[in-house]
């Protein structure tokens, strides 16, 4: 009876909530307290796939009586996978962050096929949202993780996660046993303070510090499982996780490395040493999993981190024909393709089209809980998106990013993801001349948030000191307000750049308006065409075709 009704409650949530394919080329960056501007942990997040609709979770706080069982239903497929026993009390969670500042994010790097156990009861993203319900630290949610999949099996492939609170940030790096053996192996490494790190669809942790019990933690057959299937031969201290049971691949290092790497350029001088291996170079030195930065980073340094396009280095992805004539940061799948019988690929930056939603999670140990954990939140590719204050104790999603409000088959205008995509996809098309005017929307909305957060800060603490309850509700309708305010902001974009941009044209301005010929008609637009590098390629392709040779008109 108790397992029927939470299934019953449950199912709602699901259908709404989960997603229905993988989840496998996602971003994380990830700043230690020590590193950052304000001393908050942050952390970022890039959820991306062809399918993934872009949405608010949210998971009420509850209580439950022994015997209550939770459904286990796959994040990637929606396909039930069986029952635990829940919680006797389960926390407030609000996209990856929960009311006690815990954050998790992931990213999927596969490994080794054989190693997936099909019959496992607990995938990557069922992890992700009961650690966030069960814990109120990073190291009590890794050891609610990990044993839940010694207890009820892993269902995914290899993985790693951001696992972090408001003092300190770990990197857990977990893979199945196989078929017939029930669990993980694993390790979680803890990031210094004073460093930044990353993580992009690559198993990034080398050598374990197995003494090192404070800052390490890890799976008693990490080493032995290597052994016995023969990925390893040696001394446990020269035991790589990553050689063991992600190995580089040249795609590996190019579409995923490369992803840290670029963040990693933007805080050190010393990077531009690793471009061999980034390239596709397997025989390389591995890059280190964290560094210490040359200058403190700022959340709004993480969120020009997650809109890379490798803008500055020989990987830009502006610097061949492929970008065209707008020079377009984006290729269209698939990855790679062939001409004349050799095969070829297009890079895969950190910013990419094919987003469900990002996110920068501030975490700070100067509030008070319900007003230092914040998720800076937007939809759909993060170089075009909004990223709006969500802070971690509102109790409610904003109807843009509400579950429910459209989905990836449905369009819908009041919701957010699908707002945000017909503006990107409109630039997608005429990039080079939309993005001027896309930038100074985002910049105004983002560097107005920026600058009223400590006002909405203090005047949450002067409510919370007086009933915590108070600064919950004003925190949850200032989030509301802000994410409904921003969406709306960014229809009246598109609804302008539409009318600019329609048809290949460029209708003129005066005055903050479009100008109109006097009569009240428009103006005659401007023409702009396309570049000369556009001209001069057609001209190689097709010049005799199109050369004027008779007499010019006048």
């Amino acid at each position: 009876m108790k397992k029927s009704y939470f299934l019953s409650v449950f199912s709602i949530i699901v259908g709404s909530c989960m997603l229905s394919t993988p989840s496998k080329a996602c971003s994380d960056l990830i700043v230690g307290k020590k590193a950052s501007t304000d001393g908050s942990v942050i952390i970022s997040y890039a959820a991306d796939s062809h399918t993934l609709y872009g949405e608010l979770y949210h998971y009420a706080p509850g209580k439950y009586p022994v015997g209550t069982m939770r459904p286990i239903i796959e994040w990637d497929t929606n396909k039930p996978l069986g029952f635990i026993p829940q919680a006797s009390q389960t926390y407030s969670v609000i996209g990856n962050i929960n009311e006690h500042q815990v954050a998790i994010t992931e990213s999927t790097w596969g490994g080794r096929k054989e190693l997936v156990d099909e019959k496992g009861m607990i995938d990557y993203g069922s992890l992700i949202y009961i650690g966030l319900q069960r814990s109120k630290t990073a190291r009590e949610a890794i050891k609610v993780m990990t044993d839940l999949v010694r207890d009820y099996g892993y269902h995914s492939s290899g993985e790693s996660f951001t696992i972090a609170d408001k003092n300190e940030v770990w990197i857990l790096e977990m893979i199945g046993k196989g078929p017939g053996k029930k669990g993980a192996v694993w390790v979680a490494i803890r990031i210094p303070d004073n460093a930044i790190s990353g993580h992009a669809n690559q198993a990034r942790i080398q050598q374990i510090p197995f003494n090192d019990k404070e800052n390490c933690m890890y799976e008693k057959d990490v080493v032995n499982l290597a052994r016995e299937k023969g990925y390893f031969k040696g001394n446990d201290k020269d035991f790589s996780f990553q050689a063991a049971y992600n190995p580089y691949t040249s795609g590996g290092l190019r579409g995923c490395e490369a992803r840290v790497w670029s963040f990693f350029r933007e805080f050190s001088k010393d990077m531009d040493k690793y471009l061999p291996l980034v390239k596709g170079d397997v025989t390389q030195k591995p890059m280190p999993l964290y560094i210490v930065p040359d200058r403190k980073v700022s959340v709004a340094d993480v969120r020009k981190a997650m809109r890379n396009h490798y803008e500055g280095t020989e990987l830009c992805m502006t610097n061949d024909p492929g970008a065209g004539p707008y020079n377009v940061p984006y290729r269209w799948r698939p990855m790679n393709f062939k001409v004349d019988g050799k095969e070829y690929f297009n890079e895969r930056a950190v910013a990419t089209q094919q987003t469900g939603f990002v996110l920068v999670a501030q975490l700070r140990n100067k509030l008070p809980d319900p007003i230092g954990g914040v998720l800076w939140f937007g939809v759909d590719d993060a170089d075009m998106a909004v990223f709006t204050p969500m802070y971690c104790s509102m109790t409610k999603a904003p109807e843009c990013y509400r579950p429910g409000n459209g989905d990836m088959m449905h369009f819908s205008w009041t919701s957010a993801f699908w707002i945000h995509n017909w503006v990107a996809n409109m630039a997608y098309h005429r990039y080079a001349p939309m993005i001027k005017d896309i930038r100074p929307v985002q910049k105004q909305l983002e560097d107005r948030f920026d600058a009223q957060q400590a006002m909405i800060d203090q005047e949450a603490l002067k409510l919370y000191k007086k009933d915590p309850k108070q600064a919950i509700a004003f925190l949850t309708d200032y989030s509301i307000n802000e994410a409904e305010n921003a969406t709306a902001r960014w229809k009246r974009l598109g609804e302008y750049l539409l009318v600019k941009y329609m048809d290949g044209n460029e209708k003129k301005e005066e005055n903050g308006a479009f100008k109109t010929n006097g009569y009240g008609l428009s103006e005659m637009p401007n023409f702009p065409g396309y570049s000369e590098e556009f001209y001069r390629n057609v001209v190689k392709a097709a010049g005799e075709r199109l050369e004027v040779k008779g007499p010019s008109e006048h």
